[in-house]
């Protein structure tokens, strides 16, 4: 651990957090002049090396940073890999952990273990996930924050818990104990037939101003939504979106996982992730 990552983490704990973010995100929704705009979008890419070429051109220019963040892609520009039984990337990112989940209903994510019952917020539902799989996306400036459904089914419910920012980079993973659990984070809950109950986390980090869900009319999730009727969503339909960046978790029950189809690092939504074993009765969610 270097001097200058360690004097970092010890600044970021006395910064207040939640509302340097909230400040951030709001004024990347502001609507500045044209060629200001322009020329934020041009030194933001150049720095980052975005794929501007992957954009949807029907949405510019861009009015704000906010909608250039959030920009959709063009059609063509992924592919949504495999059949109904396959887990696919939600995210444009690096899988950057990927494993069983425990008998005790944990996870280890570079080094630190997280209760799937903190995570979930739903000790029942962490129970059923028990020895199934978890996976973890990390995106970062460069990419493309619309975040996808990992598999097809209905929506049962969406849960926004009230959390801290801390940055969820290399620094937060070294200092920050129980990081994803500490974090505000959205829930979201996707009854899948080939699955089972399927669990999507948006994970919160410093200066991602607010994360919104389809099928939520918030403009930053707050509480619990259940659907009923539940809403279909198929898989690799956008399922939200994160207003600036951050981690998607998922996690899958143990019956229906066969094993990961692909190793750790960088990571394009669409691409598959595992394979189910068998195609199942679609369960009642907690919302049903």
């Amino acid at each position: 651990m270097s001097l200058s990552t360690f004097a970092a983490a010890q600044l970021l704990r006395v910064l207040p957090r939640n509302t340097i973010s909230k400040a951030l995100g709001a004024l990347c929704e502001a609507r500045p002049p044209a060629p200001l705009m322009r020329g934020i979008v041009r030194a933001y890419s150049s720095a980052y090396q975005v794929a501007l070429h992957e954009a949807d051109e029907a949405a510019t220019p861009y009015d704000s940073f906010d909608a250039f963040f959030t920009r959709k892609l063009r059609a063509g520009a992924r592919t949504v890999e495999g059949g109904e039984g396959t887990l696919i990337s939600p995210a444009d990112g690096v899988l950057s952990a990927a494993g069983t989940i425990e008998a005790g209903g944990t996870i280890r994510v570079k080094g630190q273990d997280y209760s799937l019952d903190e995570l979930v917020d739903d000790p029942q539902w962490a129970r059923e996930l028990r020895g199934g799989a978890f996976g973890v996306v990390y995106l970062s400036p460069r990419d493309y924050h619309r975040v996808h459904a990992p598999v097809g089914g209905e929506i049962v419910r969406v849960q926004g818990i009230e959390g801290d920012r801390y940055p969820v980079n290399r620094i937060g993973e070294l200092h920050v104990r129980r990081l994803f659990v500490k974090n505000r984070r959205v829930v979201v809950e996707i009854a899948s037939e080939a699955w089972g109950r399927v669990a999507v986390v948006l994970v919160g980090a410093m200066i991602v101003g607010r994360m919104t869900v389809v099928g939520v009319d918030q403009p930053d999730v707050q509480g619990e939504h259940r659907f009923a009727p539940a809403r279909p969503i198929a898989r690799g339909d956008e399922l939200g979106a994160f207003h600036l960046g951050s981690t998607v978790v998922f996690a899958v029950p143990k019956g229906p996982f066969a094993g990961f189809s692909r190793g750790l690092g960088e990571v394009l939504y669409g691409q598959a992730l595992a394979t189910a074993r068998t195609v199942r009765a679609a369960p009642e969610g907690k919302g049903a």
